[in-house]
Order: C-alpha cells, then structure tokens, then sequence
C-alpha cells in the first residue's frame, strides 16, 4: 500500500541538488523578447523596400549629377526614417511601461524550510507553497490543498476559475507526474496547476514536473519561434512597382536614345537627352507617398489609443476580410457579474434593471450570498456578489460588515457547497451557504418534486448561458448533532432552508454588439475562437449578433478534421470552442490558406501564436500579457473593442488617400513627360526645362502626401467590402483613370502651345501659357482626385487645411514668376495679359471636367463605391 503524503514529511530539495538542477536545466524563464535599440528599428526601416527605392533614386541622382534632386530625395530619406524612428521608439516605450517590472517570486519548501526566492530559480521537484493571489511559477502536481482554485483563462480562454484536487498518496503522484505532460489545462477537480496561472481561493503545495520552456506557457513560446511573419500586400506590392519603374525608365531611355540618335546622328547627345528625361518623368514621389502614408497612418492609430509595432500593417488592416476574436477579456470583461435571480416563483433580470432599485423580494438572496462569501473575496463569483450589493444593497440592514466569521466549511469534491459561520453584533450566529444549486437542494433534502421543479428552473438560466448558483441559509441544527456548544463538523448537521438562485456570466463589453454589426456593413467576418464551452460560445455569439450562432466546431472535432474538411467547414462556421492554441493557429492558418486577409484578436498567452501567425495580430494593451503584445502587430491600449473596428476604417481612408494620390502622382508626370518628350519629336522650342520641372515639384509633393494623406475618408468607406487581397495597388482601372487623367491634360496643353505657337506669339509666350495651363490643370487634378465619388464643389465644404496652403502657395508663386521680371526672365517666359489667363484658365478647368461628369453619372448609377473606391 502506497504512504500517504504528511505534510509534516515534505522537506523539499536539498540546496546541492538545486544549485544542480540549474545547471543543468536552466534557469525557470522563458527567452525573453530583446527589446529593440535605436540602431535595431533603423536597421528594419531601412530594410523595407520604399526606402531602398529612395536611396537608389538618390544615388543614381547623385551619380548622373543632379546634386539638387538627389539631396531633396536624400532629405525625405532622413526625414521619414526620423518619423518612423519616433513612432516606433514610442511604441517600444508604451510597450515597456505595459510590462509588469516586478519580477514574480515563489514560495519553496527547501532543507526543510519555507524559503522566498525569485521565480526564474524554481527548478524541476521544488516543492512550492500556493494561497490566494498567487501567480503559480512552474508546472507542478498537488501534494495538498483546501478548498483549492485557480484561474487558467490565460491558457485556456475560459472566464471561470476551475477547482483543484491533491494526488492520494505517493504512488499517485508517481503516476500523475508521469502523465502530467499528457493533460491540457481546463477542468476541474485535477491535481494539475500551471506556470503563469492565478490562484483565486484556497491554498496548496505542489511538486514541480516543469519549468522554462517544458512548461505549458513555454511550449507556446516554442510555438512562436516557428511563426515568421509574412509581408504585407503593401510590401509585396511595393517591390513589384520597384522592378516596373525601373524597366520602364529603362525603356523610356533606351527609346528616346535610339529616337535621337538615329534621327540627328548625334548618339552621345542622345544618350544624355535619354537620361535627362528619365530623371524628369520617373514618378520618384511614389516612394515618398508609400512611406509618409504609413507613418502618419501609424500617427494618426496613435490617436485613436493603438500602438503600430509594424508599420505596413496600417494599410492591411484596411484589406481584413475576417476578423477572429478571442471572447475571454475581449469581447467580454473577464470579470463574472450577477445577471439573474430566482426567488421561487419569480425571475429578475439584474441586467435589464442596472438604474432601477432590487425589489424587496430578492434582498435576503444576495444578502445570503455574500454572507456565504469571505469578507476580502479572490474569488470571480463571491466579488461579483459583493458587487452587486455594494450596488443595490448599499444603506440597507442586509449588509453586514461588523460581523465576524467563525468557521469556514469548504467546496469539496463529495459536496459541491462552501458555508460560512458569522456572529452577530447581538451574539446570534447565522449560516449561510452557496454552491452548486444540486448540492444546496441536497443539504436542504428536497424531494422529487421540488427537484424537478429546480431543474427546470436551472435549464432556463443554464440555457442563457449563466452559470448558476443555489443559496440557502441554516434555520437550526440536526436533531443528530449532540453538541449544542460547538459547531457541527459537517455541513449536513445544519437545516437548511432553500432561498433562491443566482445566475451569473462574464458580461460582455457594450461596444461589441454595434462594432460586430459594422464589421458585417464593412463586408468583414467575424470569427469567435474560445477555449470556453460551446453552449457559453454560442450564447455570447447571440448577444453580440454574431451570425451564424447555430453552427459550432470543437477542438476535439478539430482534432480529428482531415485538412479538406477543415477548409471547406471553415468557410461558413464562424464559432470555435474548446479550442487549445496549437488549434488557434490552424484556424488562421486554413483561413490564410482560403485566401482570406485575417486579422486576429487576443490577450491571453495562448493567443501568441495566433497573432504572430495572422497577417494582422491585435493584442490587448491593458488585460493583455507581454507574450501577446510582443506577437501582435497593433496594440489596443484601451482594450476596447471598437477601437477595432476604428482601425479598420482608418486603414481603409490610409488606401483610399494612398490610392489617389499615387493616381493623382502618374497622371502628373504623364503631361511632364509628353511636353518633354512631343517638343523633341516635333522640333519644337523644349517647353519644360529642369527650373520648370524643379516649380512642379513643389506642388506635387506636398500635394501627393500631405494633402491627400489629409483626406477624410470616402462616406461608403464602411459600406463597401474589402478589397480583393489579389488586387494591385494599381489595378488596371486605377491605372486607366490616372492614364485619362494625365493625358487629357496633355492633349489640352499640346493644343495651347500649338495654337499659341504656329500663331506667331512666339516661343516664350507659347511656353507661358503652357506651363500656365499646365499648373492650373495640377491644381485641378489636385482638387478633382480629393474625392473619386463627390464633385469638386461638395469637397469645398470639406475641410482640408494642408491642401489651401498648398493651392494658395501655387497660385502666389506662379503670380511671382509670370510677373516679377526678373523671375518672368529666369523661366523664360513673357508677360501674360489678362484674355491670356483666362485661356490658361479654361483651358486647365477644362481638362478634367469630364472627370467630374464621370462622377455624377456613376452616382447616378449608383455603382460610385464598385467603379472607384474599390479600383
């Protein structure tokens, strides 16, 4: 027969064999996250393709001689890494601040002694000391507990704390500590407790089978170093622009050199004139816009309280086409709060009455259960009946703070009911109990009937989803307990009288509900992944409007699921419980491998690998665990919901804006290149010379980034689907409508200098009213692009302060040089008489008017969102 375990016989590791145990196992820690050092982000940024183009561009700026261009392009360099180096570093420091900096200790039992020591030097057969409050330091097995709890939400997403039990004897724990490897956290009435879990009621003393990274909290750290995380579609779609500009300035120089050549017979000239107009057309704005668009994107998340860890993922975001949540402090609070009561024969909704006061009838039920509960509850449920006393109890006789508690009677596995013992002021003892509503029923010796009544009553509230609770107090004793003096030994010697029911759940966050129902406008899904169980899951999915709530997929099925399966049940289940992490990160990776953009939410540790997995990981700023906020790519710092969904539709506008601006970019340089190149082939006088060229650049920056970045986002913003994930940045309908653009302000400018010039006004009239008509067309195409669904005249009432100075700043500048002679000489230009603006004038305003009509045709159609916000 085995020994039993004596707590008196514990006398735990000798100091030998621990400082052994060290050595050849390890210190009790996981790999920690290094933090990243300036030079660290620097090296990242510089890495991303955006800037590489810039530097490229720069250098080869530098090397044909352009030394102005090439230090304006090396000054965005500096500039934007500078932004990013701020954003991140700000970043990397909230994230610090979030980091618990109190290094958690443990109490061991060593040489005999109870000893305080630091976590991280727990090794494998300490025997540790657990009481209420505890964070556990290692994987161990029970030697001995009272009335033991623990919360593993942590690990496993379920809200409620799970009851502990000790090993029976010596060979038992040989035996558990065997299989302990085997067993999954979750569940009650285990010998089992886990590293990083909190201890909510009782106390123990375990023997550690684990630590570091064999613990259950190391394997998800194993997990992660397996995940790498994907480029973004921005990022892929940035190295494809990267290789066709290059090919095509290429073949534009190749083009214009043999052109030049062949035709005037001077080939070095040509070889120079084919450069010169590389550099003048090659849209070296594009990485400029990519690179401001996302670090003011990850300025402007910063404002709505979400840290960006990378920055690409501002724009991605946008693209999400599922959304996964974890429901445990994500959607609900991880807190348990009192929903319903029951006094026979009546309900109460406690939810549906928060401002109204708590009838009389069910003041002597939560006063019961909060005399059933410790003074100083750990306890999720016991705090949730305090709480709602303190709210509807509050200046009554029914709360009792100068009553002291003589005997605690705890939950055990035979007697699922704990009961407390209080004396009165007056020196009246009262005894209250609470507990499982089959275990309260037993200590009141209903009969039959009375239980069938009481079951019905359970399955009511069990199906909303609580978790219920059965209170009773004590009338009197037994006529067995022959002890009038002392407290009975057993709960059972009391006569209990049955007082009501109590349903309790983890309330969910009231931003949920209208969040979800966006995300579902927004054309995105929603899917729950919990740990928790399925008629739980499936309860919050109906609150919430998460649709379908009929259909659920357990980790057991996922288990046995063949691949194919998976990926086609996938595609309509959205509500996944009892799911361990491993089966979180097949969920995202199947809806990765159906196409799908996801974007995943958590804060627990066993979201980790999730998160880094999925092409958008979003973690939890304040519930959140440093694991999870180390492997997510945004931080919500409020931890609510519908900063989600804010983000969404920011990454939305940050697309739209980039989108029309890197249109309103090609279609500018299409005219720059056509009246450098046409004067060539025609033998005209050259209209654009490199002073010209370098005037446009001012608008043309600051237009292409700051203005556009500026934009409020398009009024369907979140009633259009995501865009197809496969779709370019430039898809061919964006790319026809900055092709239009561009060359219907071409063909007006050819027209006016040709007039003007086969009319005898000359060259530098010609060239005036060219580069006139040319800058009130990029004014205008400024204006038209703000917007690719209103008209120009319902933007006006848009505010936009970047885009006046911009648009002020032109038309001052250009007054300048068309009449300050000295700049009128430097361009080359004649004096422009007033018939000779108004041409320029119409001529520029009537180069994208059919742009304009194209829009209100479309609206007409009502097809504006499919034709533009989606092209």
């Amino acid at each position: 027969m085995a020994d039993q375990i004596k707590l008196e016989s514990i006398t735990g590791l000798r100091g030998s064999t621990v400082g052994d145990r060290l050595k050849q196992e390890g210190y009790n820690e996981l790999p920690s996250t290094q933090q990243r050092t300036i030079w660290g982000i620097a090296l990242e940024i510089f890495k991303e393709p955006i800037f590489l183009l810039l530097l490229g561009c720069g250098v080869i700026y530098l090397f044909l001689g352009d030394v102005q261009e090439a230090l304006i392009l090396l000054g965005f360099v500096f500039f934007i890494v500078g932004i990013n180096l701020y954003q991140e570093q700000k970043t990397e420091k909230s994230l610090e601040a979030l980091r618990d900096l109190s290094s958690p200790r443990a109490l061991v039992i060593r040489d005999g002694e109870r000893q305080r020591i630091a976590g991280r030097e727990v090794v494998r057969e300490d025997v540790i000391v657990l009481s209420e409050g505890d964070r556990v330091p290692a994987d161990a097995v029970v030697l001995w507990s009272t009335h033991l709890s623990v919360d593993e939400s942590l690990l496993t997403g379920e809200s409620l704390p799970v009851r502990k039990q000790s090993v029976k004897d010596s060979k038992d724990l040989a035996n558990t500590t065997q299989i302990a490897s085997q067993h999954r956290p979750g569940g009650d009435d285990f010998p089992f407790v886990y590293s990083g879990t909190l201890i909510v009621q009782g106390q123990g003393i375990a023997q550690v089978y684990a630590t570091g990274m064999q613990t259950e909290m190391g394997k998800i750290g194993k997990a992660l170093q397996t995940v790498e995380p994907e480029e973004t579609v921005l990022e892929r779609e940035t190295r494809r622009i990267v290789s066709k500009l290059t090919y095509v300035a290429i073949a534009i120089c190749v083009a214009v050199v043999v052109i030049y050549g062949a035709s005037t017979g001077n080939w070095l000239q040509g070889v120079l004139a084919g450069l010169a107009l590389a550099m003048a057309i090659l849209p070296n704005e594009i990485p400029v816009v990519l690179a401001i668009f996302l670090a003011l994107g990850a300025w402007r998340f910063s404002l709505a309280r979400v840290l960006t860890r990378r920055v690409p993922v501002v724009e991605t975001l946008g693209s999400t086409t599922v959304l996964c949540v974890d429901k445990t402090g994500t959607l609900t609070f991880n807190r348990m709060s009192v929903q319903q009561l029951f006094v026979s024969p009546n309900f109460y909704d406690v939810a549906l009455h928060e401002r109204e006061a708590l009838p009389e009838t069910f003041h002597e039920l939560i006063e019961f259960g909060i005399l059933a509960s410790r003074k100083d509850p750990f306890d999720p449920m016991e705090k949730a009946l305090q709480q709602v006393g303190d709210d509807y109890l509050a200046r009554t006789e029914h709360l009792h703070q100068d009553w002291a508690i003589l005997r605690e009677y705890p939950l055990s596995g035979e007697l699922l009911a704990m009961s407390c013992v209080w004396r009165s002021p007056e020196n009246r003892l009262v005894i209250a109990t609470k507990g499982a509503p089959e275990a309260i029923a037993d200590l009141c010796h209903f009969n039959a009937e009375q239980m069938g009544d009481l079951e019905q009553q359970i399955n009511t509230m069990a199906a909303a989803g609580l978790r219920v609770l059965g209170i009773a107090k004590a009338i009197g004793r037994h006529q067995t307990d022959n002890q009038p003096n002392s407290l009975p030994e057993k709960q059972h010697d009391f006569v209990f009288a049955f007082l009501g029911l109590v349903g309790m759940a983890d309330p969910v966050r009231p931003t949920v509900a209208p969040a979800i129902a966006e995300c579902y406008t927004a054309g995105i899904r929603v899917v729950m992944i919990t740990g928790d169980y399925p008629a739980t899951a499936q309860n919050i999915a109906r609150q919430i409007g998460l649709t379908p709530a009929t259909e659920v997929i357990t980790g057991t099925e996922l288990e046995k699921m063949p691949e194919g399966e998976l990926l086609s049940r996938i595609q309509t289940v959205n509500i996944f419980a009892r799911v361990v992490p491993e089966q979180k990160l097949l969920i995202v990776n199947a809806l990765k491998r159906s196409g799908e953009i996801v974007a995943m939410t958590g804060d627990g540790v066993n979201d980790a690998p999730a998160l880094k997995a999925a092409n958008i990981g979003i973690a939890m700023g304040e519930r959140g665990t440093d694991v999870a906020r180390e492997s997510a790519d945004l931080v919500l710092l409020d931890d609510d919901f519908s900063s989600i969904v804010k983000s969404v539709r920011l990454g939305r506008r940050v697309f739209d804006n980039l989108k029309k601006g890197m249109a309103y970019t090609l279609a500018v340089h299409i005219p720059i290149a056509g009246m450098s190149l046409i004067p060539v082939i025609f033998h005209w006088p050259l209209v654009l010379l490199p002073i010209h060229i370098a005037f446009l650049h001012l608008i043309i920056d600051p237009a292409c980034t700051v203005v556009f970045e500026a934009e409020p986002e398009e009024s369907n913003v979140m009633k259009r689907p995501p865009r197809n994930p496969k779709e370019p940045l430039f898809s061919r309908r964006t790319l026809k409508l900055a092709l239009l653009q561009g060359l219907s302000v071409l063909v007006v400018l050819v027209a006016v200098f040709a007039v003007s010039y086969y009319f005898g006004q000359g060259e530098f009239d010609a060239r005036a009213l060219a580069f006139t008509t040319l800058i009130v067309s990029n004014l205008s195409m400024i204006l038209s692009n703000r917007s690719w669904s209103r008209t120009i005249p319902e933007m006006l009432r848009t505010p936009n302060k970047a885009l006046w100075w911009v648009l002020g700043g032109g038309v001052v500048f250009m007054g300048l040089v068309l009449y300050v002679p000295l700049l009128r000489h430097l361009f080359r230009f004649s004096f422009l008489h007033f018939d000779d603006l108004v041409v320029s004038l119409t001529s520029g305003v009537f180069s994208i008017l059919w742009f304009e009509g194209l829009k209100i045709w479309r609206r007409k159609r009502g097809n504006t969102g499919r034709a533009f916000n989606q092209g």
